[in-house]
This record gives C-alpha cells, structure tokens and sequence, in this order.
C-alpha cells in the first residue's frame, strides 16, 4: 500500500511539475497561456495518438492564444486508472479510458460490455453515434468530475488459439482462454464452454508462449503489435465484444469554456473520432495482412449464430439486475434489425 502512494505522489509531483513549466511559459507573453493535458495508454503510431494530434492542432492553431494542448501517449501520466482519477481531480484535463474502468464510476457503461450485443459494425457504429443512445451514457459521470466528449472504435474482439481453429463454441471446450479482469468475461467464456483465465495484457505473451494458456481475445492489432501472431495460429471471427473506448474530459474545464471555446472543442471532438476510425480501419487491414504474410496466422470466419445463443442468458441476467439499461437495449435491438451481420 505504501508503494502505491509513493508512486501517486510521484505522479501526482510529476504533473504539478508539467503545470509550472507550462504556467511559466505562458506568463512569458501579455497574457497566460492555458496548457491542455490529455493522456493515453497507446504508441505515438496508434490510431487513438494519431486522433488526438490532430485535436492538437486544430486547438493550437485556432485557440493557440489561449490554449496549447499537449498530448501524453504511452501512460506517461500513469496508468489508465490514474489517469481518470486525475481527469476527475482536475489535474490533467483529458484522457482516452477503457469501458470497464468507466463502468465503475456508471454502472450505465455495463451494457456496452454485453458479449453479442451489436448485430454488425455498422449497427455498432450508428448506435455509438446516436447521440439519444449515448448522451445519458456519457453524462452519468457529471457528478464524478468528468464527462464523456467522443467515442473511440477499438474494433470487434475475437477469440485467437495456439493450435486448435475455433469455429463453434464446442471448440473452446477444454481451453484456458484469457480474457479481461471482468465478471461479465468470465460469465461469456463459462457460457460457451471454455475455461476463463483473467490476467494483465502485458502477461498474455508469455502465458500463450509457455502454454499457461491456450488461446485469448481481442483484435487483430493485438497479433502484430504484441507479437501474439507469433504464436498463435488461428484467428477466428466471432465478434463477441465491440467495446469502445471512451475519451473523458473534466467537467469544470469543460464548463469553464466560452460558447465560442465549446463549439470549437466540440468540432475537434468530432474530429478525434473521425479521424481515430478512418485510421482504425487502415490499421486493422494492416495487421491482419502482416498477421497472415509474415506470421502464418489462418482467418477464420465462423458462423455466429450458436456463439450468439450461447451467450443469451447473459443479456438477461445484466438486464434483471440493472433494469435501466433497457430502454437502451431495446434501441440497440432495433439497429440491429436495420444493420443485420455482414455475412
């Protein structure tokens, strides 16, 4: 426990350092320059950094009289968790944070976790967009200290093995799959059969590589970029989860700004979000190219249909205990009905 606050207060000096710098740097023209700090998790070559630079831009060059935005990628703020409590404090201003760490501020964000949930990606995407579907969703945190301002696509998670093809739930019978540190996984995981192992992503690598497990989920970028291509050889799409990340922003700067301010971070909001899922979809054809050419993964395309079944009692459950969501759900259903799957 004394470790974790020394590396809080290390952080939490880090920044106040960041903040003096800037504040001195502001102070060196007529008037103070307000720095924007946003953080993230991923490389400087990721859709998600590559988005967010051009926020930066389109700030700095239209507001850069009043506000400079810094982008920190790769948790040089802290991980994902520090990095929300900061947002929340007011320390930094923005951050790119998971679904699952926001469920724990709104228990709205749940139903995004739903294995199953979204018929296609297009279903995915016009309902992430609607903003009748998302508004409660992104304003139940207000209270928290921070808001959701846009979504991010981070693809659709499929399961992937070392050496067994999974073409229906039958096939992960046996199998130690790691999935994330979540109930509603390892509920999905115990529904279709298979054995759910939660732990870290930096672990996955060298679990699959020394056999602790057999197989994990998540998207095509995560065979090339952490090198689980390397060792398994089948990747196969079921689609269970399309979860998005979520950028926050901390509610008392959001409600220090103009009319004038607002509307233009509105539109680099709307930007981050068009600009992240024109890269995302580059990035992804890039990955499953050099998955297949350089790593001999095989693509499997599975029919969906006994997955989705299987994973049934598991809407219902979420859906009896939090009763809320149904509205939601039922608007999602209806997208469904307009977007069908691609098959």
């Amino acid at each position: 426990m004394e470790r974790g606050m020394l590396k809080h207060r290390s952080l939490l000096w880090g920044i106040l350092w960041v903040s003096c710098c800037a504040c001195l740097a502001g102070c060196r023209g007529a008037e103070t320059v307000r720095i924007v700090r946003i953080g993230h998790n991923q490389s400087t070559n990721h859709p998600t950094h590559i988005a967010l630079t051009a926020f930066q831009e389109l700030i700095n060059e239209r507001l850069g009289d009043r506000y400079v935005v810094e982008v920190y990628p790769n948790e040089l703020l802290g991980s994902q968790t520090d990095m929300v409590q900061l947002t929340q404090t007011g320390a930094i201003d923005f951050c790119v944070a998971s679904n699952a760490i926001l469920e724990t501020f709104s228990k709205d964000y749940e139903i995004f976790n739903l294995p199953y949930l979204f018929a296609s990606t297009a279903s995915y995407h016009h309902i992430m967009d609607d903003p009748e579907v998302t508004g409660p969703i992104f304003g139940s945190t207000k209270k928290a200290g921070f808001t959701a301002v846009t979504w991010l696509d981070a693809g659709t998670r499929n399961f992937y093995t070392i050496d067994r093809p999974i073409e229906s739930p039958a096939d992960l019978k046996g199998l130690k799959i790691r999935v994330q540190q979540s109930p509603t996984n390892i509920e999905m995981m115990r529904l279709l059969g298979g054995s759910a192992t939660p732990m870290g992503f930096g672990d996955v690598y060298t679990a699959l590589q020394s056999g602790i497990i057999d197989g994990a989920e998540n998207n095509e970028m995560a065979l090339t970029d952490n090198g689980h291509g390397d060792v398994c050889r089948y990747y196969s799409y079921d689609m269970h989860q399309m979860v998005p990340d979520i950028l926050i922003g901390n509610t008392a700067f959001m409600e220090e700004l103009s009319e004038e301010e607002r509307a233009l971070f509105e539109e680099g909001f709307r930007l981050i979000n068009q600009v992240e899922r024109e890269e995302w979809t580059m990035a992804v054809a890039e990955a499953k190219a050099r998955a297949a050419e350089e790593q001999g993964v095989h693509f499997l395309y599975p029919d969906q249909r006994p997955f989705v079944e299987a994973c049934r009692p598991l809407h219902d459950k979420v859906l009896e205990k939090n009763a809320a969501l149904l509205p939601i759900y039922e608007k999602i259903q209806a997208y469904n009905v307009r977007y069908p799957s691609e098959d």
